[in-house]
């Protein structure tokens, strides 16, 4: 309407000038200039309404392609939504798969278990078959020797009938009294017990009787439950131990593969109280060193008379202990050396090394779950694999939980699909609560949330402090600001300890303490990380009423060092 109104103005104008500029033109040219500027007129009009047609059309194009560009978006949130929840069943798929697989791996290791019982127990049948081929030749002889005393008793009463007329009774009693001695001293041959040892014959027995005791190998070449309930027989000293009770004990206590050997080698007990871990290797041909370390210690265990609860958890246990503080990548390592639980509360840094434990991470994955065995008195089932009814677990809760517990909450907290990045990790409620350097930062890495995604992270952050507590995030951020600290990395790894050159001269003088490179140190009232001696932080004094003691008298002698140094 605009242009129609300006095309008119323009026209009218235009009409005006040519009149005031020629006055005198004949109306002809008038007239036809009029009629050309109304045609001009009548083309912008129809151009006019082809451009608004051509706009209104344009509009119609661009409202129906802002409905479908709605309608795609609600396809797309849609799509996102099916897309979300895929990823979540996903994920729970893979955490039971994984589940499933430890299973199956702990099945496998149960089975290879039972099948090296089986091949000892077919070895034992073996023997036993031996015994009783052994068994059947003496009663054959036995047998035959019965056979021959009752042809020389007919023998001697038809001499006796033929000869009663004779006066020679002395010397048919001098034959029979020859007979009698010839038969009792092969019986007596034939008594003898299973150690091995001679009985004499029963003066009163006037003839041989069946049902006697009849020479076997006994304990020599198998073991009879009245050995195995002896080698288990607590009052009798070790020292006085046969020969087959120490073998029978070394293949139930899992050293099965050097029983052959110790049968050459072992005389009894002694000689393993005695013999030194240099006899070990060389005589029994034990060249694993954790093989000769827990037998060391279970040999002190019987001299020193103590019983520990940790002797109670066997290897198999173990293992399935590396599955609860997620580590189940050095079953293999821990089930060849045998470790079982008397070994775990004795464990080095070097003997972590020799087991290809190499991690930093995992060290102290591996001494904070020690630690809490410990504290727990090594209870089996101290760790808590399954979510209960808690609104808001407390620090005692937290550092009882398995890895499994902690993937658990990552999915409470909404971070389901990073929850599978913790299997192999180490990460336990252990690990989270006692180690002052393992933060939220740490997790995130652990969890492969990128740096990028900072209210994740921020999330994660929130979600951590509110679950170890505020006492504990405090110590947490006191020992990051403190000097010296070094941040805790997921790569960094622990190198076996070297001897300087001046400390070869001290070797021959003094024995090392390995007490001090244990792990968890048995004395756990004092936690030691990278060296440093702290007590137990406030959020962990409901854990053990023994630590809350220790703690309360370190800190008594602290306040009383405090007093007293402003007086000196």
């Amino acid at each position: 309407m605009r242009t129609k109104l300006h095309l008119c103005t323009c026209i009218s104008s235009s009409n005006c000038n040519t009149a005031n500029l020629h006055p005198n033109s004949s109306s002809e040219s008038y007239q036809e200039r009029l009629s050309r500027l109304e045609g001009d007129k009548e083309s912008l009009i129809l151009q006019v309404s082809v451009l608004t047609d051509q706009v209104e059309a344009q509009g119609l194009k661009i409202s129906d392609l802002e409905s479908s560009l709605v309608e795609h978006q609600h396809k797309l949130n849609s799509t996102e939504e099916m897309l979300q929840q895929e990823l979540l069943h996903r994920t729970s798929l893979e955490t039971q798969k994984l589940s499933l697989m430890g299973e199956v791996s702990y099945l496998k290791l149960k089975l290879a278990d039972m099948e090296g019982r089986q091949t000892h127990g077919a070895e034992k049948q073996h023997n036993a078959e031996g015994l009783l081929k052994e068994l059947r030749i003496l009663k054959d002889k036995v047998e035959l020797l019965e056979d021959q005393k009752l042809q020389y008793e007919k023998k001697l009463k038809a001499t006796k009938v033929k000869k009663r007329s004779l006066d020679l009774n002395g010397v048919i009693k001098e034959a029979s009294g020859i007979f009698i001695l010839m038969v009792y001293s092969r019986s007596y041959r034939l008594r003898r017990t299973q150690s091995g040892g001679l009985q004499a014959a029963d003066p009163d027995a006037g003839q041989f009787k069946r049902g006697g005791l009849r020479a076997t190998a006994g304990p020599r070449l198998t073991r009879t439950p009245e050995s195995d309930y002896s080698a288990r027989d607590m009052n009798i000293p070790f020292s006085q131990w046969t020969k087959e009770q120490v073998c029978g004990w070394l293949e139930d206590y899992g050293l099965g593969q050097y029983v052959n050997l110790s049968r050459q080698w072992v005389d009894n007990g002694q000689t393993l109280l005695a013999a030194t871990p240099q006899d070990f290797e060389k005589e029994m041909g034990m060249k694993n060193p954790l093989h000769r370390k827990k037998l060391q210690f279970a040999l002190k265990a019987f001299t020193s008379k103590t019983v520990e609860k940790s002797a109670e958890l066997d290897h198999i246990w173990v293992t399935r202990w590396l599955d609860d503080i997620g580590l189940p990548q050095y079953k293999d390592q821990f089930h060849e050396a045998r470790v079982d639980g008397r070994m775990i509360q004795y464990l080095t840094v070097n003997d972590l090394l020799t087991l290809k434990v190499t991690s930093q991470l995992h060290h102290l994955s591996i001494k904070c779950a020690i630690h809490v065995l410990h504290v727990n008195k090594f209870n089996p089932n101290c760790l808590r694999r399954r979510p209960e009814e808690e609104k808001q677990p407390s620090p005692s809760d937290v550092v009882q939980w398995s890895n499994h517990r902690v993937m658990e909450w990552l999915r409470a907290v909404d971070l389901a699909e990073y929850a599978p990045n913790l299997r192999g990790s180490g990460v336990h409620g252990g690990l989270i609560i006692l180690e002052p350097r393992f933060s939220s930062e740490t997790l995130a890495l652990l969890l492969n949330i990128p740096p990028q995604k900072t209210l994740l992270r921020r999330h994660l952050a929130t979600a951590f402090s509110a679950l170890v507590g505020p006492q504990a995030m405090q110590e947490k951020r006191e020992y990051g600001n403190a000097t010296g600290h070094v941040p805790l990395t997921t790569t960094a790894k622990v190198k076996p300890k070297k001897l300087g050159f001046t400390q070869f001269s001290h070797l021959r003088k003094r024995k090392p303490d390995e007490s001090a490179d244990y792990i968890c140190p048995i004395d756990s009232g004092a936690l030691t990380v990278n060296g440093i001696s702290r007590l137990p932080s406030a959020a962990l004094r409901g854990l053990s009423p023994s630590l809350e003691r220790q703690a309360k008298k370190l800190e008594q002698a602290g306040t009383k060092v405090q007093t007293k140094s402003p007086k000196q």
